[in-house]
């Protein structure tokens, strides 16, 4: 029989196999639609738990274990991190229920020969886990690894651009779990009649503070979220809402969504527009563009018309200079985004940002043409590093003197200037803004007459 604990453990394998958790864990979910509404709960904290915590976990089980963690078996080091994460983070779970429980998963799953050194070695982390030596923030390194869960590349290249107290709080802010955030669909209601059903059905929600249509769920009744069936809302962080806005679309004008799917921002595009902006959302891969066309039927966004491409390669189908609007939503890193994408952590490396900051710079190239004088083009990214942000815009416009920084400012509401550098340049972070995630976007207009 289903349950949380053998959901996880299975969700937890395919994402060591390169899976991708929010993906699995919804099809998990969709495959056992009767789960008890607390188990649901559960698979959900312990897959994200234990992929956002994992370095914490390995840190405490390490001293437990007679092999290193390398060269246990992964199926026995999954478990093992299950129950840890259990026996450190969750306080409503008791800890013999943990252990037990864990044990059992064991057999449950064909692991039945490792119960033993399971049991044991969730023990003695039991018996231990109040006398655990953690590394304390006097040793940034350490603490940003062993603590905050990061890599060792990652824990040095924060130290390296931010220093040591921005690195820790950035670092401390990304092992926490991220806010249950939500964009209020407009096409279909208001933030005040979505928050009056969230109330009635039990559930405790507040407006963000800067997303207009943005919606924080901070605690879930026993009931589903009103208004799913009828496309109310779109699960989507605040930060990633503040896009859209930045766009600034007036009704009629000709979009690109460049880098589309899964299509939160096409869909908030479309409902900012009131429908009434034509757009055109593309994406790499087949199946990334169902995801946007199904999203806008859901949500009612009627004139989006998504097919897949290639940015690389200039689109043939779209005439030079006819696009009024371009958002360049790049494929990027993701390193602002790791409490969502915790499985991040462990399979990003620094050669691939290095990597992504090339295709980065090639999109923008590709699309560039496509502007119309006068027209706006925004690119951003989830993500913080300097090759993948400030490099890639100064290599863009060394290479495209007909685009100009435009401060989008003036048409925001004032209280929106903190997310702002002085140069205009939207950067949130997660310990600064709200417990938002890490955004870069910066709005470049195409001069007349070039």
């Amino acid at each position: 029989m289903a349950d949380a604990r053998s959901g996880a453990y299975e969700i937890l394998q395919r994402v060591d196999e390169g899976g991708y958790a929010d993906l699995l864990l919804d099809s998990w979910l969709q495959r056992h639609p009767g789960l008890d509404p607390r188990e649901r709960g559960l698979l959900t904290e312990l897959v994200y738990g234990v992929l956002r915590l994992r370095g914490q976990l390995d840190f405490a089980l390490a001293p437990l274990c007679r092999q290193a963690l390398n060269r246990l078996e992964p199926a026995t080091l999954r478990l093992l991190r299950i129950g840890a994460y259990q026996l450190l983070a969750l306080d409503r779970v008791p800890a013999h229920a943990a252990v037990h429980a864990t044990v059992e998963l064991a057999k449950q799953v064909g692991m039945g020969r490792v119960s033993g050194l399971v049991n044991g070695v969730l023990r003695s982390l039991q018996r231990q886990q109040a006398t655990l030596v953690w590394p304390t923030s006097a040793t940034p390194g350490p603490y940003l690894e062993h603590v905050c869960s990061l890599p060792a590349w990652l824990a040095t290249a924060l130290r390296t651009q931010f220093g040591d107290a921005d690195a820790l709080a950035l670092g401390e802010a990304l092992a926490a779990p991220a806010p249950h955030t939500v964009r209020v669909n407009t096409l279909r209601c208001d933030r005040e009649t979505f928050l009056a059903a969230l109330a009635a059905d039990g559930h405790e929600a507040r407006p963000c503070r800067f997303a207009p249509e943005g919606v924080i769920i901070d605690k879930r009744g026993a009931a589903p979220l009103p208004g799913a069936g009828e496309g109310w809302y779109q699960v989507q962080d605040e930060a990633s809402m503040l896009i859209a806005h930045l766009l600034a679309a007036k009704p009629g004008e000709q979009i690109l969504d460049a880098c589309a799917a899964p299509g939160g921002k096409t869909t908030h595009l479309a409902a900012l527009s009131d429908n009434r902006c034509p757009i055109i959302a593309l994406d790499k891969h087949p199946q990334r563009v169902k995801l946007v066309e199904s999203g806008a039927q859901r949500l009612g966004a009627t004139t989006i018309t998504a097919r897949t491409w290639d940015l690389t390669i200039p689109p043939d189908f779209i005439a030079p200079a006819s696009l009024d609007r371009i958002l360049v939503d790049a494929p990027c890193s993701g390193l602002g985004v790791l409490r969502r994408n915790p499985e991040s952590r462990w399979t990003r490396t620094a050669d691939d940002v290095v990597q992504l900051a090339a295709l980065q710079q090639t999109i923008l190239a590709t699309v560039a043409p496509l502007l119309k004088p006068g027209g706006t083009l925004i690119y951003s990214v989830c993500t913080f590093t300097p090759a993948e942000t400030d490099a890639v815009v100064a290599a863009f416009q060394e290479a495209h003197a007909d685009f100009v920084r435009d401060d989008p400012r003036s048409d925001l509401p004032t209280h929106w200037a903190e997310l702002f550098a002085a140069d205009g340049t939207l950067r949130t972070r997660p310990q600064d803004h709200d417990g938002m995630d890490a955004f870069y976007a910066v709005r470049f207009r195409r001069n007349e007459g070039r």
